[in-house]
């Protein structure tokens, strides 16, 4: 089915949204564009409203905003935002007054006129979907990436050609109602997460699984033999391929004496040594063999490897910023809890210059103090939580020294005055920013700024 042909199926139909962030923004446009009738609802009342909210309006929407948004839905057709769970009284009593439940997502895996690679997991996801979709590139091939990523493709299908490739990156929200299987699917690795939307840790898996388990299965299912959950879904797949970095794999890629083995068909060769990837940590070496397991028969390992050694990885994630004077910036302020920040210490084979602080998000740092004396040379801290980062460090015996600075700007010049040639600072925060940023991204902004202005 095109994408006008499923748009010509609406016509004459009532469709509501639910949502309007924005993963559902450009569907509304693109159905009011086509002459269908919407009605888009969301929680936020409207005085916190803005211009598109308006643009809806002009345009001819019904909105309904407010606590009650999902009293009274009675259109034939529901969009669902991945956040808006599908089993509430309100949108099971619609379904069962004939209404289909279905999402921006599912809708584009109706049209999509390419094959689709879709990449699930609790952590590594977005680093591993983006170096697909780099390996990709880089082989000539023309690639879509979207999904959780936050790039709606539903209003971009009609641009696509049939030997183009999408990768797309799911969130178990998203997989919890898809209904059909990509060509490619992967899976990262699976560990408790979301256990606050999920009804438990029986249906966060069973979402993760719906990537693959139905009755036409992808081509290929990418699975973590290391992880004890997905190595289990091996059994289910009907084309499994394992990758792992602590024993060889009958079929998929593994680590052995520090290269990167890849093993398909019977036929087994080096893809490349893992010290030369450039993004440090063993978690990037795993997200590295998930995607050459995704991309072998589709990609040259000439683009693998080239990949792997430039790629400077996933904006705010563990980001290469710049080295000057032999002192290497990166940042990584997606960091906003202690076990992130310990994720991004362990990265490295040398102590690091660490700045961190920012708003507590009421997670003890006691940990966090244990892995800062292990893996800390200097210490800045800043913000609201940098003297509770500072007593943790202490606490756990760190003799190094710490530097607090109220001013994020001055906390980065300080780390650099504190570097010498062929010392590391990393920026991760082990809080969140709301402090004094709207977001990650908008500190990780400022810090990579003030990094490119120092001399």
């Amino acid at each position: 089915m095109t994408l006008n042909e499923y748009l010509s199926s609406l016509r004459g139909k009532k469709v509501e949204v639910l949502g309007i962030g924005i993963s559902n923004r450009p569907l509304i446009r693109l159905l009011l564009k086509n002459g269908i009738e919407v009605v888009a609802r969301d929680k936020t009342p409207r005085m916190k409203f803005g211009e598109a909210e308006e643009e809806f309006e002009r345009c001819g929407a019904a909105l309904v905003l407010g606590e009650n948004y999902l009293k009274g839905i009675d259109g034939d057709v529901i969009f669902r935002s991945p956040g808006i769970r599908p089993d509430l009284p309100e949108i099971v009593s619609a379904v069962q007054s004939g209404a289909v439940l279905t999402s921006e997502m599912e809708a584009f895996f109706e049209v999509c006129p390419c094959d689709i690679i879709a990449v699930t997991g609790s952590d590594g996801k977005t680093t591993t979907t983006t170096v697909i979709s780099e390996i990709l590139k880089r082989d000539g091939r023309r690639v879509w990436v979207g999904g959780n990523i936050g790039t709606p493709l539903l209003d971009k299908a009609d641009e696509m050609r049939p030997d183009d490739v999408c990768v797309l990156e799911l969130s178990s929200f998203q997989l919890m109602t898809l209904n059909k299987s990509p060509k490619i699917a992967v899976i990262t690795n699976v560990a408790p997460n979301h256990l606050d939307v999920h009804k438990g840790m029986e249906e966060y898996v069973w979402a993760k699984k719906n990537i693959f388990d139905r009755a036409v299965q992808p081509e290929k299912v990418v699975l973590n033999a290391d992880n004890e959950i997905t190595a289990g879904f091996a059994d289910e797949a009907k084309n499994p391929v394992m990758f792992s970095r602590r024993s060889a794999v009958k079929e998929g890629v593994y680590l052995e004496n520090g290269d990167i083995i890849a093993t398909f068909g019977g036929k087994t060769e080096r893809i490349m040594s893992a010290d030369a990837i450039f993004l440090p940590g063993v978690h990037n070496i795993e997200n590295y063999m998930a995607a050459f397991a995704a991309t072998w028969g589709l990609a040259s390992k000439a683009a693998m490897v080239e990949t792997a050694r430039s790629f400077r990885g996933v904006e705010h994630r563990i980001e290469f910023v710049r080295e000057l004077n032999g002192i290497k910036f990166y940042n990584d302020s997606i960091a906003s809890s202690p076990s992130r920040t310990t994720a991004g210490l362990r990265s490295f084979n040398q102590k690091v210059i660490l700045m961190a602080g920012g708003k507590d998000k009421g997670v003890p740092f006691d940990s966090l103090g244990a892995e800062i004396v292990e893996h800390v040379k200097t210490l800045v801290v800043t913000g609201w939580t940098a003297d509770r980062i500072t007593e943790a460090a202490k606490n756990a015996g760190f003799t190094g020294e710490i530097i607090h600075e109220d001013d994020f700007c001055d906390a980065v010049r300080a780390c650099y005055k504190a570097a010498s040639s062929g010392d590391i600072v990393l920026m991760s925060p082990a809080c969140t920013s709301f402090d004094r940023f709207k977001n990650f991204e908008e500190r990780g902004r400022l810090f990579k700024k003030t990094v490119m202005e120092l001399k």
